[in-house]
């Protein structure tokens, strides 16, 4: 009987961005004969992929980290947070190594050092590696994933850390991100595309929009001509970290069309200009009603998803009143807020008159409270409409799904309520009639006799 394979335990926290390093990392050890297994007992080694981005995450990171070293002793630490060493050092001296994000050789060689792999001589004559046509190990449901097409940025947000962990803007050549959706989708039954980097609208510059080929016709490495061959799949392609630079005005036809789901992720941040100026970010706020306003016209499904801080060292009650009124104009659709946190490093710490903690908190209550009030009209204005709806989760009777203005964990769902009975599955499309709603989600049944697509292999 030959030995078993050595096997590694494995903590992934933090962002989908993060997500997609695990599940290459992931996929590397499946190649090279480890075996993978969900308890630390189990485990000859673990591995914690941490985040670093802001202080509850760091908090979130080290608890993991503690709690790996408690229950296995061998543990590897790459991710975000490994770009802060002397703070894993500090508390846990003895992990076996510390690595920052995408650093795959080193987290790899850290595996090999703690618990080689073993040497099959039948096989080993000959390296392992993976299919051409393989996706690999995704940590996300059979039927979406995230596609990573870059990495780092090349802004410098003031209350923003992400470039020195993650470095400058490195672009993934056009032909390598469209291969790896053709494997997702029609290898891997991938029904929803998820585009995910730091900044989406900045795809290319660092490659000067290099052009490169695939299925026989030429693509540019940039935004607009990536989404023109991801449309070629005809599976739905959902748009995340979108900055609102002006060619972001040429997908919207590509939304309207059907080629692209209606939905832009772009985090406004805040709707003050000063406030902006101080963030270091576009503060043209006038210039961005105008473009919300244009890109409806063009597409007047199209949902647009943002996130935004509140209390920002310096903002005033009447900057934050700016922010109120920007949201009662614009009305968005799904909005996600923060109550401004000092970051590690970020040079917004050094910016005069912090605004206390009961204040920021009183704002984002606040903030939240708009905002649910338009959620639950805009919602409430689709009841009686049929939506095209993807299936995530069936729960007893009930099918959870979510339409094309909805993106997976950060957005609303569908309750279908008759799930159960309608044979729905994860990864089925279906119309549902739209009943009734709250602040968040939406509730309804799937119709009678309309065919499920359901998701093969």
């Amino acid at each position: 009987m030959s030995a078993a394979n050595p096997r590694v335990g494995f903590v992934s926290l933090g962002c989908p961005k993060a997500l997609v390093d695990s599940e290459r990392i992931l996929t590397q050890l499946r190649v090279e004969g480890y075996d993978l297994v969900p308890s630390y007992d189990d485990a000859d080694v673990v591995v914690v992929n941490t985040c670093g981005f802001i202080d509850s995450a760091v908090a979130e990171s080290l608890d993991a980290i503690g709690e790996a070293m408690a229950e296995n002793g061998k543990v590897i630490v790459t991710g975000c947070l490994g770009k802060r060493s002397e703070m894993i050092r500090e508390q846990f001296p003895d992990v076996l190594s510390i690595s920052g994000p995408q650093d795959y050789g080193t987290v790899m060689s850290a595996v090999h050092a703690a618990v080689p792999p073993r040497h099959d001589p039948f096989i080993d004559l000959l390296p392992r590696r993976a299919a051409e046509d393989d996706v690999g190990i995704k940590l996300t449901p059979k039927h979406y994933a995230y596609l990573k097409i870059s990495e780092g940025c090349n802004h410098r947000c003031s209350f923003c850390i992400i470039p020195s962990m993650r470095g400058d803007l490195a672009s993934r050549p056009v032909d390598e991100v469209l291969r790896e959706a053709e494997r997702l989708v029609v290898r891997g039954g991938v029904k929803e595309l998820l585009v995910i980097s730091q900044d989406t609208s900045a795809y290319g510059v660092d490659l000067r929009y290099a052009e490169r080929e695939w299925r026989g016709k030429a693509y540019q490495t940039r935004m607009k001509a990536l989404c023109e061959g991801l449309a070629e799949l005809g599976v739905w392609t959902r748009l995340h970290y979108v900055y609102p630079y002006p060619h972001v005005d040429d997908t919207i036809p590509l939304m309207a069309e059907g080629k692209l789901l209606p939905y832009l992720d772009i985090p406004f941040q805040h709707a003050s200009p000063r406030i902006l100026r101080l963030m270091k970010r576009p503060g043209a706020v006038d210039k961005v009603r105008e473009r919300i306003a244009r890109w409806r016209d063009v597409c007047p499904e199209l949902a647009i998803r943002s996130t935004f801080i509140v209390g920002f060292p310096g903002e005033t009650e009447a900057e934050f009143e700016e922010l109120l009124d920007f949201l009662r104009e614009v009305r968005l659709d799904r909005v996600g807020a923060f109550a401004y946190s000092p970051v590690d490093g970020a040079t917004a710490n050094a910016l005069p008159d912090p605004v206390p903690e009961a204040v920021k908190q009183e704002r984002l209550a606040r903030f939240m409270d708009v905002q649910a009030e338009i959620s639950a009209q805009k919602l409430e204005a689709k009841v009686g409409s049929v939506q095209r709806c993807l299936v995530d989760v069936v729960d007893g009777d009930l099918a959870i799904a979510r339409t094309r203005a909805d993106a997976p964990e950060i957005d609303g769902v569908v309750q279908i309520q008759n799930g159960l009975e309608a044979g729905l599955q994860p990864g089925d499309f279906v119309d549902v009639e739209i009943l009734g709603s709250d602040e968040h989600d939406l509730y309804g049944e799937a119709i009678a006799g309309a065919p499920a697509l359901r998701v093969l292999g």
